[in-house]
């Protein structure tokens, strides 16, 4: 008996970011018989991931890690035989500091984001005051709330942990991640964990000191496997390094750089046909792997109501200044990882990286490297500045904090103008309305930081999922 052979299909990738080329990657990996071509507006591929190698800095434009809960960036990492350049976060260096009244204060031990896993540490933290103290311990005991409604993560912190704790401690964390505005961010959308445990558990409290204690338990019956990654690794020759390496995995001149699309038409018999750079072609599957709201400009003259969809996934930008000086030039031991900066601060940073004391390999012996963010939802002018102003108002923030003494060796700068999507409450119903758009759409996925997720790992689970929705719509 013959077995009939599935016929190539025609497929499309519209952007050449992370989730796009995770798209792409694994259409080739599942499918080579495929006839794939990838379309990205830019020079290059990458998207914001870039790493540039100046003056013996390594520096990355945008993220310069990613997370290792989720298992998604690390198994690409692997698969593309990437596994020997994974390299951990100094473990010296893996704490936190909080910026509050113009002094670094460390980040209470054991405190992940919204809640504590420690009591004692958070009962010694400077960054509270008595009536804080006590007004985050009574979490502990405060009934949860059990119903479905979504919640801002201001609402949810406070009314767990009370104000001071959220101005001083989660509102600077949260913000840092998502450079948004806390008091419209939707918790379900973006930290659903801590909603489930408050569900679950009665209390974050609670929660946190089972969860501790059973991570203890496992770890001891792991300690004989073999070495765990530390909760963010990066790639020794930078982030970069990923996007070569899958771009290396794709067919010879299958993506086409400078490439911007014009125009998408649905065509007979189910086809969409992409106009980009003055050419045509038509394809039997399309993933649109654009900024939402770039998909919402494309996806509109086919569907109304999806392009508007789309286009209601609001984004904000910011300006990443990455300054080099000689380590004597801080004085500040810099003990940790970086430093965030809430908005009763009103500083124009959001956060910064000691990214070389997080990982030495990237400065020079003797010199030392910070990653400095700014702009975001509550300052968006700032990230809009020219670039000499731009660095003279950052240094000016800088200098007292870490102590700094002249002008920085190395300086650049990277901006990234509407690049971080805003989950606003009700996010995941609005992308519940977007996918059931979609699936009125054969031949149709979206990818992209703008729908589950804003990290690395999460654009990469997102590229892979739209690639599998049009490989199980051929078979």
């Amino acid at each position: 008996m013959t077995i009939p052979q599935r016929v190539p299909r025609r497929i499309a990738v519209v952007g050449g970011g992370i989730a796009g080329l995770a798209a792409a990657q694994r259409l080739v990996e599942c499918a080579s018989g495929d006839h794939l071509r990838l379309f990205e507006a830019g020079p290059r591929l990458g998207g914001v991931i870039e790493t540039v190698h100046e003056q013996g800095f390594q520096v990355e434009a945008s993220s310069d890690n990613f997370i290792t809960t989720l298992p998604y960036g690390l198994e690409l990492c692997r698969r593309l035989g990437l596994a020997d350049q994974l390299v951990q976060t100094d473990p010296r260096y893996r704490q936190t500091y909080v910026v509050h009244r113009g002094r670094l204060h460390k980040l209470p031990e054991g405190f992940l984001m919204m809640a504590p896993t420690r009591l004692w540490p958070l009962a010694l933290t400077p960054l509270l005051s008595p009536w804080g103290k006590f007004r985050a311990a009574m979490e502990y005991f405060l009934p949860p709330r059990r119903d479905e409604a979504d919640e801002s993560m201001a609402a949810f912190a406070t009314r767990r942990l009370g104000r001071e704790t959220f101005d001083r401690l989660v509102e600077p964390l949260v913000g840092a991640i998502y450079a948004g505005d806390v008091d419209r961010l939707s918790v379900k959308a973006s930290l659903s964990r801590f909603r489930d445990m408050e569900r679950e558990h009665g209390s974050l409290i609670r929660a946190m000191r089972r969860q501790m204690a059973a991570r203890r338990r496992s770890h001891r019956k792991e300690t004989q496997s073999g070495a765990r990654y530390s909760l963010f690794v990066t790639l020794r020759g930078g982030l970069g390094t990923l996007v070569d390496a899958i771009a290396a995995s794709l067919p010879a001149g299958c993506a086409r750089l400078d490439a911007p699309v014009e125009r998408i038409d649905r065509v007979e018999g189910g086809a969409w046909r992409v106009h980009a750079g003055g050419t045509e072609e038509t394809f039997d599957a399309l993933i649109l792997a654009a900024p939402s709201h770039v998909a919402g400009q494309l996806l509109a003259p086919i569907d109304a109501e999806l392009g508007q969809l789309l286009g209601r996934i609001d984004h904000t930008g910011t300006a990443i200044v990455s300054l080099g000086f000689d380590r004597s030039q801080i004085a500040h031991p810099m003990a940790g990882a970086g430093a965030v900066v809430g908005r009763i601060e009103r500083s124009p940073i959001l956060a910064v990286s000691f990214s070389s004391q997080k990982y030495p390999h990237r400065a020079p012996e003797g010199k030392t490297l910070l990653r400095i963010f700014a702009g975001g939802a509550n300052a968006p002018e700032v990230a809009q500045m020219e670039d000499d102003r731009l660095a003279a108002v950052i240094l000016a923030e800088l200098r007292p904090l870490l102590g700094i003494s002249g002008e920085p060796v190395y300086r650049r700068t990277a901006r990234w103008p509407r690049i971080m999507p805003q989950y606003y409450v009700g996010h995941q119903e609005l992308v519940g309305r977007i996918e059931d758009r979609v699936a009125g759409l054969p031949g149709l996925a979206l990818a992209g930081n703008a729908y589950h997720g804003v990290g690395i790992p999460d654009c990469i689970h997102g590229g892979q999922r739209a690639a599998q929705r049009v490989l199980d719509e051929s078979r």
